[in-house]
């Protein structure tokens, strides 16, 4: 990494790098804490279009301002390239939990909806349609929120030009039927969709639709409906299975009203899952150790065991005595029978 500042941020560490952008890790002059800068590509910086779009994607973070949307910091240019600086969120990505995991508990994907759903709500009130959820743009923190982030193809409904309606955009795994016929008609139900979709594949472990290529599958987005979910995750509520059914229906008219109706929906499940688990859980824990490890938010326990995972194969000194144990006793017992 040869860049080493970035007007006055220090630049620490590259995050990745993507078509027309690189994200930084960095931190500025005279403060301590981390942020992201997304910075321009100096190969795209003088197309006018790429330019203006992310510009708009700026003007966007500029009017949303949400504890599960990533914070914007700021904005400027540096050497030609614009670049915008937002939150660093100190945890993992969606798409990393599922790709350790499979997929997660029903309570778990019940409070990612719920969080992702209050996200929504408030770029909805302000015109916005994100148009890209997915699990790669969720991001749990290590305090257990959920961070909606990369509003690159977001959608201003109150200053979009005419030569922008018509474009298709999204991820065809979590793209809706009216995404896919690029309709004039995108809406908020546009990304109830789309959370429906990672709901789906954070209950079963796998997307609502699969196929060899983007076609099959944008056809059966268009005409097939979802697999039942309590077939492949029998633990899952019926109460659950239909707010995630009803968020995939072709007909955008069919789904939530808006995502404060789904977040309702989805706090039900998750209310009458507390009453019942918490009870359970003060009868076997008595010990305030393990309450306090218990009661942490339930996304903190999540990360806390995804990442245990990585070094789950780790042979403790424990088990490494065990072992021992039970070899020395097996050479002992062919000693003897030897002799």
């Amino acid at each position: 990494m040869s860049l080493k500042w970035i007007d006055d941020y220090e630049i620490l560490d590259t995050i990745g790098i993507g078509t027309v952008g690189t994200i930084f890790k960095a931190v500025k002059e005279g403060e301590t804490q981390p942020v992201a800068i997304k910075l321009l590509l100096p190969a795209v910086s003088e197309n006018e279009l790429i330019c203006r779009r992310f510009e708009r994607e700026i003007e966007i973070l500029e009017k949303l301002n949400h504890p599960n949307v990533v914070r914007y910091f700021g904005s400027g240019k540096w050497e030609d390239q614009l670049y915008y600086v937002m939150e660093l969120v100190e945890g993992a990505s969606l798409r990393e939990v599922l790709n350790r995991k499979g997929r997660v508990r029903w309570q778990e994907t019940v409070e990612v909806g719920w969080q992702v759903c209050s996200a929504l709500q408030h770029a909805h009130n302000n015109g916005i349609i994100h148009r890209d959820l997915k699990p790669a743009n969720l991001f749990l923190s290590n305090d257990g929120r959920v961070k909606l982030g990369d509003f690159g193809t977001a959608l201003d409904t109150a200053s979009v030009s005419i030569t922008e309606m018509g474009l298709t955009v999204g991820t065809y795994y979590y793209m809706a039927p009216e995404q896919i016929r690029a309709e004039r008609s995108i809406s908020g139900q546009t990304d109830l969709y789309s959370l429906g979709c990672v709901l789906y594949e954070m209950l079963t472990g796998q997307p609502p639709f699969r196929g060899e290529n983007s076609a099959q599958i944008f056809d059966q987005h268009l005409n097939v409906p979802p697999f039942p979910i309590r077939q492949h995750s029998p633990s899952c509520p019926e109460k659950l299975e239909a707010v995630v059914l009803q968020m995939l229906e072709k007909d955008p008219h069919n789904r939530p009203f808006n995502a404060r109706s789904a977040q309702g929906a989805l706090a039900e499940a998750l209310v009458e899952w507390d009453e019942n688990e918490l009870k359970r859980i003060e009868t076997q824990h008595a010990a305030s150790e393990s309450l306090s490890k218990v009661n942490q938010p339930i996304l903190k326990n999540l990360l806390i065991s995804t990442n245990h995972e990585i070094t789950s194969e780790d042979i403790s000194w424990v088990k490494l005595t065990v072992l021992s144990v039970v070899v020395i006793t097996i050479i002992l017992l062919i000693v003897m029978l030897g002799d």
